[in-house]
């Protein structure tokens, strides 16, 4: 018998490529999203496929599905400072009421549950790099708050039920992660910096440039969000690439990888910017045999290429 797996999100970036690695996996899927940030485009490709099921849901409203449910992965949220600064009611509404629901729905069918947390969690860090031990520096009532409260109160929801009704829940911590299906305009640096280059316009770094960060492959991510899901680890698990660079090392390795003739011109920085955002993995290499395995030249080919695809 095909396990069945429900992905809320499964239109967006990462939950569309979740989607096709459990169906790789021959795995049944019913995907949830109610398109405020996903897009029918990530998911157009599974079309006909008998085993994936698309529901147009917002999971803070009633869930039902009909039948046996193996595995929920809850990776419904908004998930760009744009989105999130655009949509903060329906960010902190995912968080929590969406969260509290797919956990029923859990208990209800004795699934696992996998919920997508963020290293936002971790808010603008004083420890470097960041262990699943730190707990955070978070400003909750700053603009950021809505997205980084949301997933802490999301991870106490999914641990309470671990603890109080034995759910067998995993969280992940994602750090940034890049690659094909992005949206060109949610906000983040990759997307930002690949559509300005490829259009002849200034990068805007914000600051000084000095602030760091650490980019993780879509494909390494999966395959470690796998590895978590399949394995009997129920506390927080990092998945991200320590391998930190400048975002001014950043925005002159695009132009240089798109051949572009942008210039780089500064702009403030936004409010509770994180100055360094690096993950500690030993857990996740220790527990789950896992680390990123695909170099940023290589996969920044590969995400330059479908942006080719799509801006005109």
């Amino acid at each position: 018998m095909k396990k069945t797996c429900v992905v809320t999100g499964g239109a967006g970036f990462l939950g569309s490529h979740l989607c096709d690695r459990l169906l790789a996996e021959g795995c049944r899927v019913i995907c949830l999203d109610n398109l405020l940030t996903g897009s029918i485009r990530n998911i157009e490709h599974l079309a006909g496929n008998e085993d994936f099921t698309f529901i147009k849901q917002n999971v803070t409203e009633y869930l039902y599905i009909e039948g046996e449910v193996d595995f929920i992965f809850h990776f419904a949220s908004p998930a760009s400072p744009i989105d999130y600064l655009e949509f903060p009611i329906p960010t902190l509404k995912v968080g929590a009421l969406g969260t509290h629901k797919t956990l029923g729905l859990a208990k209800s069918k004795g699934a696992k549950f996998l919920l997508a947390s963020t290293s936002e969690v971790y808010g603008d860090p004083l420890v470097h790099p960041q262990p699943e031990s730190y707990w955070g520096n978070v400003n909750p009532i700053g603009p950021r708050g809505v997205y980084d409260e949301a997933k802490r109160f999301a991870e106490a929801m999914t641990m309470a039920y671990h603890r109080f009704h034995g759910l067998d829940t995993k969280i992940v911590r994602i750090f940034n992660t890049y690659g094909p299906r992005m949206r060109i305009r949610d906000g983040r640096v990759v997307p930002t910096f690949i559509s300005q280059a490829m259009k002849g316009e200034d990068l805007t770094v914000f600051g000084d440039g000095s602030q760091t960060r650490s980019f993780c492959y879509v494909s390494d991510l999966i395959e470690g969000i796998y590895r978590l899901a399949m394995s009997d680890l129920n506390d927080p698990v990092n998945i991200g690439n320590p391998s930190e660079m400048t975002v001014m090392q950043f925005a002159r390795e695009i132009i240089r990888l798109t051949g572009s003739a942008s210039r780089i011109i500064h702009r403030p920085l936004p409010v509770d910017d994180p100055k360094v955002r690096q993950p500690d993995i030993a857990l996740a290499r220790r527990a789950l045999g896992w680390e990123p395995r695909v170099g940023l030249e290589e996969g920044l080919r590969e995400t330059i290429g479908h942006f080719r695809t799509v801006i005109e």
